[in-house]
This record gives structure tokens, sequence and C-alpha cells, in this order.
């Protein structure tokens, strides 16, 4: 039956092109569909191939097309015919006019959804080339279309994230972004090889720069690099990222030069120009960039060695801001080494406090205060401490004070600000015991940083166990203090306000103490009490604590986390009892 159809339409090769009428479309349509059905491929394929049908193929060879690719995502990669499905494809591409197909293909493209994303554009990206070469006179519009298309459809994909996704690779996404490098390769080399640098070309390669800019959002921002040398010849992302880069480098204006751009309100690389809306899209692409180069080394000797390690750090603090805005642990992870890298370059005390006037010098540490507190996972939550406590060996003196006074203000955690506290105590120990004492902590510049320790938030009120690690922080810091410096020296300025600092801090924690302790206490006799019932019903009990329920769990449990609370307490209290022992 298709035989006879598709003989119907013969006469069709005597015919003019303009001749062509919508019903021979339709009829070679349904006639070549009927062919693949009845798997007369071969019979197909001649009829393809026949010199004499040149003219209906390259009118309506489209028909045949969406058909063709089908059958070679559908039919079982052992099948025989699929060397026969690949061969018209080829022919079909040859034949067909391009402009046509170059739309037809990216709507194939778009068609499928899941893991057929990866399956059809792996299939179609050499055909897509060849059409795209064919329109040489439209090539950067070709170009920059398919090419934003494709990243369409792979944004859609996840990111394998962890050694094992990398390499079973479920859904594509590393096969994918290796076919992708040798799919642009033709294009970038004809921006690289054009002497005469004509519009056309210029045009082309802000479409390849915009493609490469976008990649380095997705999949390079999120995407987990794998760490071991053996690993990293063989990451397929890390290689993408390098051919990335390496385009970039190409094409671009000189490497260093798009690196110490980031920052300007409007920006101009060769032909391709972001405007300031653009730059907020553009940040993430630029914070991935320089993770590639600074981190993994990337490209970096290309950068010249006259910048200080100050004005690296400039440039790299308001990338590792971005990362530290997402939410995905990997990008965390990449702002941490990022930061640590450019603080490792620097000498401690050697960043000047005028960095600070610079809005992401304050905001990313504060930044790391929201990972230590509240992500989740324990390497980020030590990580992000560690590298705090590396900025804060790098500041110069007023730099510190500054940022603690900043960290105190804005932490709302008992664990930071206890932290903070005992970097104040260390500061203060290195002070005394240089000659002269640096002002800043000693006499009255530490006295106003001390008001913002040495006091309870809301007086005899104050939830001692939530605020517990600043309170046991502030107290061994005034024990220090009363110690290390005696009323006739004062150094530190601590004798000069002594009432100050009992009327705000020693005086409230008393009652406090008090009414904690009696409520802990209570609480322990109420849960003692109801034990036996709660274990004849073999039920979980809660209680309030501090305004708060504890969670559901065995009396047994609730007793042990009651008694420790009371520990708390009494250490607090023999603390406090030790101090004004020692300020008398």
């Amino acid at each position: 039956m298709a035989v006879e159809e598709l003989q119907s339409i013969i006469r069709c090769q005597i015919l003019e092109e303009q001749n062509f009428k919508e019903e021979d479309s339709a009829l070679f349509q349904l006639a070549g569909q009927r062919y693949i059905d009845e798997v007369h491929t071969d019979q197909l394929l001649e009829i393809i191939q026949n010199e004499k049908n040149k003219a209906i193929i390259k009118n309506m060879g489209w028909n045949l097309v969406g058909p063709v690719v089908r059958c070679l995502l559908w039919n079982n990669k052992e099948d025989d015919k699929r060397k026969d499905y690949f061969l018209m494809l080829n022919l079909l591409v040859k034949l067909y006019n391009a402009k046509e197909l170059l739309l037809g293909l990216l709507e194939l493209i778009e068609e499928p959804s899941g893991k057929q994303i990866s399956e059809i554009i792996l299939l179609l990206l050499q055909p897509l080339q060849t059409v795209i070469q064919k329109l040489h006179n439209n090539m950067a519009y070709s170009a920059g279309l398919a090419l934003s298309t494709l990243w369409n459809q792979l944004s859609l994909l996840p990111v394998p994230y962890s050694k094992e996704q990398i390499q079973t690779d479920d859904y594509g996404l590393c096969q994918c972004c290796k076919a992708l490098i040798e799919f642009t390769k033709p294009f970038v080399e004809e921006v690289i090889d054009d002497k005469e640098n004509s519009l056309q070309n210029e045009k082309l390669k802000d479409e390849l720069l915009k493609f490469c800019f976008k990649s380095l959002k997705y999949p390079l921002l999120t995407a987990q690099f794998l760490e071991q040398p053996e690993e990293a010849e063989n990451d397929p992302l890390r290689c993408f990222a390098s051919e990335i880069i390496g385009f970039l480098s190409a094409m671009g204006d000189p490497f260093p030069k798009m690196i110490f751009n980031h920052g300007r309100k409007k920006r101009t690389w060769n032909y391709l120009e972001f405007e300031e809306e653009e730059n907020k899209q553009l940040a993430d692409s630029m914070a991935s960039l320089a993770y590639l180069v600074f981190v993994l080394g990337m490209g970096i000797d290309q950068l010249p060695l006259v910048f200080s390690p100050s004005y690296l750090l400039q440039l790299n603090m308001g990338h590792a801001e971005v990362f530290l805005q997402r939410t995905e642990e990997s990008v965390f992870s990449k702002g941490l080494n990022l930061l640590e890298n450019g603080l490792l370059r620097m000498e401690d005390n050697s960043l000047l406090h005028q960095y600070l006037e610079i809005k992401s010098f304050l905001t990313v540490p504060q930044g790391l205060v929201k990972v230590m507190t509240l992500r989740p996972t324990e390497t980020l939550r030590k990580k992000s401490l560690a590298v705090l406590q590396l900025y804060i060996n790098k500041l110069d003196s007023q730099g510190k004070y500054t940022l603690f006074r900043c960290l105190l203000n804005t932490s709302n955690h008992s664990g930071v600000e206890a932290f903070i506290i005992q970097n104040i105590k260390n500061q203060i120990d290195v002070s005394l015991k240089t000659t002269p004492n640096n002002k800043w902590f000693t006499g009255p510049q530490l006295i106003s940083l001390l008001d913002l320790v040495l006091f309870l938030p809301e007086g005899a009120e104050t939830d001692l166990l939530q605020n517990s690690d600043r309170i046991m922080a502030s107290l061994n810091l005034l024990r220090y203090l009363v110690i290390k410096d005696n009323e006739n020296d004062c150094h530190t300025g601590l004798w000069t306000e002594p009432g100050k600092i009992e009327n705000n801090f020693l005086k409230p924690l008393h009652p406090g103490l008090n009414m904690s302790k009696a409520h802990y206490e209570a609480e322990i006799k109420n849960s003692q009490e109801n034990s036996q019932e709660v274990q004849k019903c073999k039920d979980l009990c809660s209680i309030t604590v501090g305004g708060e329920e504890i969670p559901n769990m065995p009396p047994e449990m609730q007793l042990k986390v009651l008694h420790s609370a009371l520990f708390t307490f009494d250490l607090i209290e023999s603390v406090l009892a030790r101090v004004e022992e020692l300020m008398r």
C-alpha cells in the first residue's frame, strides 16, 4: 500500500519547485510514514538517494525528518535498521531547505522531557551543526538560537552531585556537555580565524560568549567537581569547564580584563555589552568563573602576578557573597573555598580596616554566621567557623574591632556571640603583652565594646539556658580582665566603671539564676511524679521549658535534659561567684 501511494507522487519528479502543491506534501508525508511503519526502510532509502527525486526531497523532505528521528529514539539500539535511519537523516539534512530544517530540528529538541532531553540532543547535535554551517550568511542568529534552545532544555536536567551520579550520568547531562563542546568548536574557530573582524563574526562572537556565560551558571555553578587528581582528569564537568574557559580566553578580551571587570555598573567585553539589570543575572556566572580560576586554577597562568593579595580578596569577596546567598550546599562549599583561597594569600593582621567600608566585607562574615547556625550539614558549619576565624585573623586591629561590634549586634545567636567574645579576649591578651597597648582593645574603645558583652538582653528575665554560651564566655572574659589588669594599672579601663558592669550584668544574674533553677527543679519533680503513669500507658510525655515545648521523648531522656540544664546554671553560678570575689 505504501509503495503504491509513494509511486503516485513520483510524477512530482518532473515538476518545478514552485509547482508543488500542499496535497503533494501531505501525500508524500503519509506515504513516507507508512514506509517507515511497514519497515520498508531499504525502499525508502533508495527513493531518498535517487537523484531524480532531489526536487521532491528538497521541498518535502522535512515531513520525513520527524518520523525518522522518532524511530531512532524509540527503536532498540541494536536494531539493524538504525544505520539506514541515520543515513536517511543525514541525506535529508543535506538536501532539505536549511532555514526550515533549523526551525524543525529545534522544535524536535523542545518536545521531550526527562531523560529523553539528552537523548534527542545527542542525536540531533551533528545534524544541527551541519544545518547552521549551511546558513553561513545568517550563522550568528542561527547559532545563537540553537545554543539558547539547547541550554534551555539542558537546564531542565538535574546536575549530578556525587562521584557515582557523575559516573552513571542517568540524565545524560555529562554526555551532552561533552557533545556541546564539539558542537560549538567550529563556530569558535570561525570567530578566531576571522582576520577581517566582520560584523557577522562579531555577532557570532556575541552569541558564543553569551552561551559561555550561561554555561558558567548552569551547570557549572552548582556542579561538584571531583577533587582527586586521578579522578579530575576524567571528570566530564571539569573538562566542560576547562573548555568553556578556553573559549572565553580565545574569543573575549584578554582574560584578566574579563575577570577584573566585575563590579562595574556597565561593562563591555568586545561586542558583548551588559547593562546593570543584566549584571544581576551575570553575577552567578562571574562567581562561577572566579571559582574555576582561583580555586581550581583554570586559566590562572594568564593572570598577571602584580596584583596584591588584598586586591584579589576584594575582587573575590563579591563572588563569595553571591555563593553564600544561594541555597545549594555545593554552592555554599564553593563560596567557602573561594573565600579561604583569597584569605590564605594574606599575612595575618594585614587586611586594612578601610576594606570594611565595602559592603561585601561585612555581609560575607554575616553570611558565614548564617551557614554556621542554619545549615544542617556539620562539615559546612565547621568550615564556615574556620573561615570566619581566618578572616578575623587577617584584619588589622581596628578591622577586628569593627567586625566584632557588627557581629555582636547582628548574629542573634548565643554560640556565635560566645565565639566573638573569645576572640575579643584573645585580642585583649595580645594587646596587654604589647608596648604600647593597642588602643582598640584597651581603654575607652574596649569599654565601649564591653558594653555590648557584659549585659543581659532582658535583665533578670533573660532566658539563661538559651544564652548560656554567651553568658559563660562573658563571665570568663570578665574573670580574665580582673585577674590580668589590676585596679592600680587599669590598662583596659575595666576599673573605671565597675558599678556599671555590676548593675547591667552581675546583679541581674542572681535573680535570673534563682528563677531558672526553681523552674527546672519543679519540672524535674513533675516529671518524676508522672513517670510511673507514663510507663503504665507506655506513652511519651512532653514538658515546657523556657516557654518552648521539649519534643516528645521518653521520661528518662527528659530528666537528663533537665538535669543538664541545672548543671549549666550551677556552672554559671560558680564562675559568677568567683568573679564577684575577685572584684571585691
